[in-house]
């Protein structure tokens, strides 16, 4: 693995914890309500999609229980059509995949040996 995938595996989880700590003890009423909750949030998400440019097509084949197409889609439509995103798909993630995500990314790091 290279080291900008390193890397970019390391800011997702990140981003991943930022989306988290934004939206802890919140409730689905309580976030849609809070305009930079839901923007800081939002971002985090869209970054983490933006990271998987960074990630070679061998990492993808070789961890692809991850759907890096749908996180680098999902980061199109944050980008390109902001307006149209749907705060409830916005909390079904951060509630439930989100942290799916940061263990099999915490996994890759793992397999690879790469430690900080």
């Amino acid at each position: 693995m290279k080291n900008k995938e390193y890397m970019s595996i390391k800011k997702m989880i990140e981003y991943i914890n930022k989306a988290l700590k934004y939206t802890k003890g919140s409730t689905f009423e309580t976030f849609s309500k809070n305009e930079e909750k839901v923007d800081a949030t939002i971002f985090a998400i869209s970054q983490i999609g933006e990271l998987v440019k960074n990630i070679s097509k061998i990492t993808m084949e070789k961890y692809s229980n991850i759907e890096w197409v749908v996180i680098k889609n999902l980061r199109n439509k944050i980008v390109h059509d902001y307006e149209g995103i749907k705060l409830d798909f916005i909390w079904d993630i951060v509630t439930k995949d989100i942290i799916q995500l940061k263990m099999d990314l915490e996994t890759i790091l793992e397999k690879e040996n790469i430690k900080d």
